[in-house]
């Protein structure tokens, strides 16, 4: 049945649900319908504004939010007229405040960003400036309203005020956002509130998280998706308090790893129609394989190995599609498809890689023989009459 964005907003509102995974192909709504989300939220709350720059003190939001309008807070200054001061300027609002100046947390998020581009891309934040008042003494302003970004080439060369690659700048803003995340559910699953070390997210009742995937690769793509994951899971919930996550994304690889990293029950599509609305379409547990994920993942894996190009992310990839199968065909364990002469050293790669913090500085690419099994393992699956009925 169609409907309008505003009444599948208050759908997912009224839900008594942790969390809410939508699937949208671009232009299908889901960044208006974000919006709306937060409107809502806010009409409820007494607040109603809808300028991310503009947002009321933290102690009175109920929802954190985060879109491509959330992006837009960071804007680059490329000095057009020397070509060496590159810096990403920070419009600074409730959220980057309470992370940079209040919080402190410039160290987590440069850690946080290195966690997917390397330590030797290094972001360098303008922490603090110092003007004279009007008795000419020095006062020193916190300012974290800019940011430069500096590479290590290996060779004690060290490029400065870098414009970083639109990938980077996804992660880096992310970045941002995931640091808050991560200090706002470890201070909410103190369950005394009086026992908080801050009673700034007290009134904090949803996460809205809208397509956080743009421009990054497959890996860092799974990455976030695993981490994010993670987070979430950490968050306490119990008959229905807690907070409540919403999220978006038109990415189909994105959707599926979250969706198995959450073992949630089940997922929406949100789809719209030629007269303006919309649709907002339940998928209940195996429904979820008619988004065609585990065919789009075995052709990843496919083309990787007829490439010769196997990376570590796609034994996390693999361990999806033996973990999927497994399901479909009743198994109470993946490991059950592995084939026997291999199940020992299959089952240990296959633990070792998607269960890891995935940093490039942990793990070494993976050997000739394991991308070998690669191949290997995938064409087992072959086997199983559940790829033939998918197809």
């Amino acid at each position: 049945m169609s409907s309008s964005l505003t009444e599948i907003a208050q759908q997912l509102k009224d839900a008594d649900k942790k969390i809410q995974l939508i699937y949208a192909f671009n232009g299908g709504g889901k960044t208006r319908l974000s919006r709306e989300f937060k409107k809502l939220v806010e009409a409820g709350s007494g607040g109603g504004r809808n300028d991310d720059a503009e947002h009321s003190a933290l102690a009175q939001k109920q929802i954190l939010y985060y879109s491509a309008f959330t992006e837009d807070l960071f804007y680059w200054d490329n000095d057009l007229i020397g070509n060496e001061e590159r810096k990403l300027k920070i419009h600074p609002n409730s959220f980057t405040n309470w992370v940079f100046v209040e919080q402190g947390q410039d160290q987590n998020v440069i850690t946080n960003f290195q966690h997917y581009t390397g330590n030797k891309l290094t972001p360098r934040f303008n922490s603090e400036y110092t003007v004279k008042d009007d008795n000419n003494r020095d006062i020193t302003i916190k300012a974290f309203s800019e940011v430069t970004f500096s590479l290590e080439r290996g060779d004690n060369e060290i490029s400065e005020n870098l414009k970083i690659s639109k990938g980077e700048e996804s992660n880096f803003i992310w970045s941002v956002f995931y640091t808050l995340l991560d200090q706002v559910i470890s201070i909410l699953n103190v369950i005394e509130p009086s026992e908080r070390e801050t009673d700034q997210f007290d009134q904090l009742k949803y996460v809205f998280i809208d397509d956080p995937v743009s421009s990054l690769d497959e890996n860092h793509l799974i990455q976030l998706a695993v981490n994010l994951g993670q987070l979430i899971k950490s968050s306490e919930f119990s008959n229905g308090d807690g907070l409540r996550f919403i999220v978006s994304t038109h990415n189909p690889l994105f959707y599926n790893v979250l969706y198995n990293e959450l073992g949630v029950k089940n997922g929406y599509i949100l789809s719209r129609f030629d007269d303006g609305t919309f649709e907002l379409d339940e998928k209940k547990g195996d429904s979820n394989k008619s988004f065609s994920y585990h065919l789009h993942i075995k052709g990843l894996i496919e083309q990787a190995v007829e490439q010769n190009c196997v990376q570590r992310y796609h034994f996390t990839l693999l361990r999806n599609l033996y973990e999927k199968t497994a399901n479909f065909l009743g198994y109470k364990r993946w490991s059950d498809l592995l084939p026997d002469d291999k199940r020992a050293y299959a089952s240990r790669i296959m633990n070792f890689y998607p269960h890891n913090t995935l940093s490039n500085e942990e793990i070494a690419e993976p050997t000739g023989p394991e991308k070998e099994m690669v191949g290997l393992l995938l064409r087992n699956l072959n086997e199983y009459g559940y790829w033939q009925q998918a197809e």
